[in-house]
């Protein structure tokens, strides 16, 4: 009987601990399917999170896309086509047509003289999935400007070994780039024939771009490409006399003299000085040859201070320019007499042109005829700037100096002014806008005669997102030029 009841007892032990070990094992198996089952779910909220946050930035990419399709309809209407302040918003739908969420559109624009330059747009999207979640993306629209580009010529050309260029070079014309380019070089040519004047002999068809040096980057030519409408890039020069006149710039009537000296000042002002009497002397260019120039200014009258108007910083005036000084902020300064088919005022560049902050400063000097660098000028010669000659060229003409007997009728320079014939360097920090044949030195048996020995030519990538108020664009299409993800 004990015997059975010992047995028995053992038999009870052996179940409990079966059982104790079963509780055991299955508390731990419950742990485990528990902490599993709380990854899974974890995962699967943060894959949602992340596809709503995913979705949100698409559908704030939407409102981006949209407002540029509306702006290709109807431009510079920052109001939604509401004529009402925003925000404006509208709903996303999917391809399926079913509301999946909307985008909160936010517009505002940068306006000089009372033309709209940019349009900054910010959109804020959000899903129906999960409408805590906001992404917000902003963008400034604009079309592309000339800023773009280092030079962009209507003619043929011929950059010298002596040239460094920083940033795209292009011409409708033929391209003998003999200088060292670090960017692309671009001809709306096939061929063309190049003659002499450009240093070929005999004269004969060339490439859209060739060079005969080991300066170039050839593997950066391209030809033919598309021509850049030159007639396109015109500015409508009446439009800104009237914003000049009306809409807070800067007016010069005709001086009835010479033409007025203009210097820009740091502190965002502008001295302007009557001209009254300039030398006059010989100077050479390829399209005319010898003749009479009077680009040296002799005497001159205080005329005017202005303060430049921040809103419209643009000065026009209604006759020749000599142009120099020390740029803050953007400023357009236009030489030009839109009254008369006959007068064609110049730009001369006389001294140095600095900005007073690399990247806030900007200039745009356009003249309805010629822009060019003075004779009187610095060996080492600063330009900051977009430089446009509309009808005619950027550059600087040949001189000779007084003992210059070589030459039919002694062209020779006053004695005075020998010293300036040539000039060290040149560089010009912006873009050059050419309708004729750009130069600035002059070489006899690949010496130079006149102009200046080395030239650095570099784009601004400041004025590319940010140019001067008026600046001419090289197409009608608007772009995103700046975008960047606020949240």
């Amino acid at each position: 009987m004990n015997r059975l009841i010992f047995k028995s007892k053992q038999k009870n032990e052996k179940a409990g601990y079966l059982l104790v070990l079963l509780l055991v094992l299955g508390a731990a198996f419950f742990l485990i399917m528990n902490s599993f089952i709380g990854y899974i779910v974890t995962q699967n909220q943060v894959i949602n999170q992340r596809v709503a946050i995913q979705q949100a930035t698409d559908i704030a990419e939407a409102g981006l896309n949209y407002y540029r399709w509306f702006l290709a309809h109807h431009p510079n209407d920052v109001t939604n086509g509401t004529g009402l302040p925003g925000p404006y918003v509208h709903t996303y739908y999917d391809p399926f047509g079913t509301a999946i969420g909307e985008f909160s559109l936010s517009i505002g624009s940068e306006m000089f003289c009372g033309d709209v330059s940019s349009i900054y747009v910010t959109s804020e999207g959000r899903s129906y999935t999960d409408p805590s979640i906001v992404r917000t993306i902003r963008a400034r629209f604009a079309q592309p400007t000339v800023a773009e580009y280092a030079y962009i010529i209507n003619s043929n050309v011929w950059a010298g070994a002596d040239r460094v260029i920083i940033g795209p070079y292009h011409s409708n014309g033929g391209i003998r780039m003999d200088g060292t380019n670090h960017s692309v070089v671009t001809s709306g040519q096939t061929s063309w024939s190049c003659n002499s004047s450009f240093g070929c002999t005999p004269t004969g068809p060339r490439a859209g771009v060739f060079t005969t040096t080991v300066n170039a980057n050839q593997s950066l030519f391209s030809f033919p490409s598309a021509p850049i409408n030159f007639t396109g890039l015109t500015i409508d020069l009446s439009l800104m006399q009237n914003r000049a006149q009306n809409a807070g710039g800067i007016f010069i009537p005709p001086s009835g003299a010479f033409g007025y000296q203009l210097v820009l000042n740091s502190n965002n002002t502008v001295t302007v000085r009557r001209v009254t009497n300039t030398q006059s002397y010989w100077g050479f260019t390829s399209e005319n040859g010898w003749q009479l120039e009077r680009h040296v200014i002799a005497s001159s009258t205080p005329f005017s201070t202005h303060t430049i108007n921040p809103s419209c910083p643009l000065i026009f005036v209604r006759d020749k320019v000599w142009l120099s000084g020390v740029v803050s902020g953007k400023v357009t300064v236009a030489a030009a007499d839109v009254g008369s088919a006959t007068i064609n005022p110049q730009i001369i560049l006389e001294n140095n042109i600095t900005y007073t902050s690399a990247t806030t400063s900007g200039l745009l000097a356009i003249a309805e005829q010629d822009v060019l660098v003075g004779l009187n000028v610095p060996n080492n010669m600063q330009l900051n700037g977009i430089f446009v000659a509309q009808n005619g060229r950027f550059g600087r003409n040949h001189y000779c100096q007084n003992d210059c007997d070589s030459h039919p009728g002694h062209q020779g320079l006053p004695s005075a002014l020998d010293s300036f014939v040539i000039r060290n360097s040149l560089n010009v920090n912006g873009t050059i806008v050419s309708n004729g044949r750009e130069g600035t030195r002059w070489t006899s048996g690949g010496v130079t005669i006149s102009g200046f020995s080395n030239r650095i030519n570099t784009y601004d990538r400041n004025l590319v997102d940010n140019p001067p108020p008026l600046v001419p664009e090289t197409s009608d299409l608007l772009r995103i030029s700046d975008w960047r993800e606020l949240q």
